[in-house]
């Protein structure tokens, strides 16, 4: 199994901490990958200040903040998905975490609450780690009952983009999220500055980001005195009814009059522009397009004006907030919100 970058990295900084300095051979014999992968790897994490090149290798840098952790205590991490979306987020932890002097232990899950159940379980009861960094699953099945797991832990938890209070008082459980509400209401400002007057949105029925985007769009909407001319949930776009869903999406488009759509997430919505160069639906001079996410809309053509998260804030908010409450475990329960940003590229333009 190909291991990934941020999680091979986190290996590697792991190695430097319990050596002080590795050699590229042995880091690459210790990884399973080839010396000019450590290189690479080296190189990234010496640019984001957390290691030292050294002539055949790299050394740690000492930060003046682990002074607050000279014994390294251990956060379990569970995030739902390795390779959308969270390896930003894990991005940001790991520099928090290399800053602060504490180690991360990383479990990929599932959208599922039994798979967030097991390795929670598994990083409490055989790691032993001693606060716990999750995005749990908060619908669905089981939920319930990871919910009174993670109230249950004799050890601090913080959530990721998620909020949720525990039973059975309903505390509130420290979180940091992005503000997708906001987000999204951003996304329908930048669409009305154009001129758009009626607008559209299709978001993912699975996304657990759906509901406060779609709050906010349709919130930013009735400010503006807008027409909500579309309100769409459609499947993945790894689903085989993709083809015909997307077709679906475009032909109430037409028939609505929309000029403006917001898509949630990246992939359906590069998709949905490719289907529009297909049936002549010209982007963005028939329909201007907004993603949600921003993880690769920038790469499609035309590249996509997009919502960004704020994923590495939100890795690094979480690190620090956990790291707090183990040093001051009687403090407030905090839950921090962070606003994303509009990045505008070719996909929206006023409506002709």
């Amino acid at each position: 199994m190909t291991t990934l970058p941020v999680t091979r990295r986190d290996q590697l900084l792991d190695i430097l901490r319990r050596e002080g300095t590795v050699r590229v051979s042995d880091a690459a014999t210790a990884l399973g990958v080839t010396p000019v992968t450590v290189r690479r790897d080296i190189t990234q994490l010496a640019n984001d200040g957390l290691v030292r090149r050294v002539h055949g290798g790299a050394t740690l840098l000492a930060t003046a903040d682990e002074e607050h952790f000279p014994t390294v205590a251990t956060l379990g991490m569970v995030v739902p998905s390795l390779d959308y979306y969270w390896p930003g987020v894990l991005h940001g932890a790991r520099e928090a975490a290399t800053r602060l002097g504490v180690r991360v232990v990383l479990r990929g899950s599932s959208y599922a609450a039994q798979d967030d159940v097991r390795q929670v379980t598994g990083l409490v009861e055989t790691v032993g780690v001693d606060g716990l960094l999750i995005a749990p699953a908060l619908s669905g099945p089981g939920s319930a009952e990871l919910l009174a797991l993670l109230a249950g832990l004799d050890i601090p938890v913080v959530l990721m983009e998620r909020t949720a209070n525990a039973p059975p008082h309903q505390a509130p459980l420290e979180s940091v999220v992005s503000d997708h509400a906001l987000g999204a209401g951003i996304a329908v400002h930048h669409l009305a500055g154009l001129g758009h007057r009626r607008l559209g949105l299709a978001c993912s029925a699975l996304s657990p980001t759906r509901p406060k985007v779609r709050a906010g769009w349709l919130a930013a909407c009735e400010e503006l005195g807008l027409e909500t001319a579309l309100d769409l949930q459609v499947v993945s776009y790894r689903d085989p009814q993709w083809r015909t869903e997307v077709d679906r999406v475009l032909d109430a488009c037409l028939a609505s009059g929309t000029t403006a759509l917001l898509v949630h997430s990246d992939p359906e919505a590069i998709s949905l522009v490719e289907r529009c160069a297909e049936r002549g639906i010209r982007v963005p001079g028939q329909l201007s397009v907004v993603a949600y996410d921003d993880e690769v809309a920038g790469l499609a053509h035309p590249p996509l004006t997009a919502v960004r998260p704020p994923r590495h804030a939100v890795g690094r908010g979480a690190v620090e907030l956990l790291a707090s409450r183990l040093e001051e475990p009687d403090r407030p329960v905090h839950r921090v919100t962070v606003t994303p940003e509009l990045m505008v590229r070719e996909s929206t333009a006023p409506p002709t």
